[in-house]
């Protein structure tokens, strides 16, 4: 009887053993004391700027389809769902589309998902953003991606970003075929950071003597997008740069900023797709059609489309009506012709812009301030995620997580990266204290930081360098009842965020950044390469 039940301890004790290995590895540290401090002070002298552009696919090839016998876009043997194995391997090889719900598969592609990068070299320091059509992307693979970049491509700073599209594969894990099996595939992953780090390289090969052209159109989208939590507080400015090549007077790329959640396709969307991104970029480098008729002429060149403050949450929800620009129709479900209507216009817009740029530069500076941070992990079912390898979050300390913010100028413009999808009212102002919220205090995160950043043109990139969730004002943190603005229910967000003392922590950093940028108080980084 002892013998048993000492070899029963032993077995127990060493499952538990072996779990806190499991999940010790799960939560470690991926690039142990990696750290960004970077400050770059562009020279007094302007310096006359090169900018290259390049567009890499990253989209899944899509082998293995599926019979989705209930038309629930959820693919569930249990229910009769069956799938085809067209590479007769025996098994369903899924690729999982993130957002919305678990056991989305994807049963093909209806367009390419993209890396798009941008260089700016203005002699003296050479930065680059890339945009990823993606929900996310995780700083500790951002990072991977740094690692990569080829020592000849003279790369100061990188600034990985996503679009956010609720249509492409899960690149964060959460929306696997259930919520405890990650959705990332593993070889797909290498092939984006791959594909990422060939994207920069080309846009380094492509870098030519530049002008930049800025304009902005802060009310015009303003119907193309909705805030589905109180207050009602939005970010519908479109904000665009282009680039044209100083001799050939033609265009080397567009940057287009705007804020909404690429999820016009919705839920039921069982192909991949960048959603809307898709066709503004698609009409700004080929032009606008109505049917075969050239309505407006396209720019040629790249287009990057960056988001901006999409918290809150800002979208186009399937019943929200569009009307379409040419034919007498108005979308009030989501379908590709609704993502079609919504590209055609926000092109519309910004081609209209461009045709009256606001400020012609073609000598500039870059200056620089990156800075990493650690924020507290205090959302239970994001640290049981990690603790289970779901969610790659590797941690630096007691559930403590490695990101990352930084703010660069040029010229006329400033550009802000956020690691992930902040609350537009702490970018544009408006942080209430409803009645009903959690924490009873004034709010935190004021002055707003668009007010903060120098120059004209403010650019603010969300999902920058790391995906975290939702940032909300302390203030409109709301979990416990009674439930502020009388609702009945607790609102959507703080299940998709890290914790409440996110926002505070970033405003605070995000703050001192600017205050560098604002009066030029940094220290200059040396450069070995010129």
């Amino acid at each position: 009887m002892k013998k048993w039940l000492l070899r029963i301890g032993v077995t127990i004790i060493g499952i538990v053993l072996l779990l806190s290995l499991w999940v010790f590895w799960n939560l470690r540290d991926r690039h142990p004391g990696y750290e960004v401090d970077l400050a770059i002070k562009g020279s007094g002298t302007l310096g006359s700027l090169q900018v290259g552009f390049a567009a890499f696919p990253i989209t899944p090839e899509i082998v293995d389809t599926w019979n989705d016998v209930n038309d629930d876009a959820k693919f569930r043997e249990k229910e009769g769902d069956t799938y085809n194995d067209n590479n007769n391997n025996g098994k369903f090889d899924a690729y999982w589309i993130a957002g919305f719900d678990n056991q989305r598969a994807a049963n093909g592609v209806h367009d390419d998902v993209w890396a798009r990068a941008v260089v700016f070299d203005d002699g003296e320091t050479r930065l680059v953003m890339v945009s990823l059509d993606a929900i996310g992307f995780r700083h500790d693979d951002v990072v991977d991606i740094r690692k990569q970049i080829p020592a000849e491509a003279e790369i100061e700073y990188a600034i990985i970003s996503s679009t956010h599209t609720h249509e492409s594969n899960d690149l964060i894990g959460i929306w696997g075929e259930h919520p405890f099996k990650s959705g990332v595939h593993k070889e797909h992953m290498q092939y984006v950071k791959n594909q990422t780090v060939a994207a920069i390289a080309q846009a380094v090969n492509n870098l030519r003597p530049a002008k930049l052209l800025f304009a902005q159109d802060l009310t015009g989208a303003e119907e193309l997008v909705m805030d589905t939590r109180e207050p009602i507080v939005m970010d519908p400015g479109l904000r665009l740069m282009q680039a044209i090549d100083a001799e050939a007077d033609t265009t080397l790329g567009v940057i287009v900023a705007w804020a909404n959640h690429p999820e016009t396709l919705w839920s039921d969307n069982l192909y991949i797709s960048s959603d809307f991104p898709h066709y503004v970029r698609e009409y700004i480098e080929k032009g606008v059609y109505d049917g075969d008729s050239l309505c407006k002429p396209g720019v040629g060149g790249v287009a990057v489309y960056v988001n901006g403050a999409i918290g809150g949450l800002m979208t186009t929800r399937s019943s929200m009506p569009l009307s379409d620009p040419f034919l007498d129709t108005t979308y009030t479900e989501a379908s590709f012709d609704k993502a079609r209507a919504q590209g055609q216009r926000l092109a519309m817009l910004a081609l209209n812009a461009l045709d009256h740029p606001d400020t012609l530069v073609d000598k500039a500076n870059l200056s620089v301030r990156a800075k990493t941070i650690t924020l507290p992990l205090d959302n239970k079912v994001f640290r049981l995620a990690a603790m289970l390898g779901v969610l790659d979050f590797g941690m630096t300390g007691w559930f403590r997580i490695r990101t990352e913010i930084a703010a660069f100028t040029l010229g006329p413009a400033s550009f802000l990266s956020i690691p992930g999808e902040i609350y537009p009212e702490i970018v544009n102002g408006g942080v209430e204290v409803p009645i009903g919220q959690d924490y009873e205090i004034d709010p935190v995160e004021i002055p707003p930081m668009r007010e903060l950043m120098p120059g004209k043109y403010r650019f603010v990139i969300g999902l920058s360098n790391d995906e975290i969730g939702y940032i909300i004002p302390k203030s409109q943190w709301d979990v416990e009842a009674p439930y502020s603005y009388n609702r009945d229910d607790a609102p959507y967000g703080e299940e998709n965020s890290i914790g409440p003392e996110t926002a505070p922590i970033l405003h605070r950093e995000i703050r001192k950044i600017l205050s560098e940028l604002q009066t030029g108080e940094i220290a200059v980084e040396s450069h070995s390469r010129r």
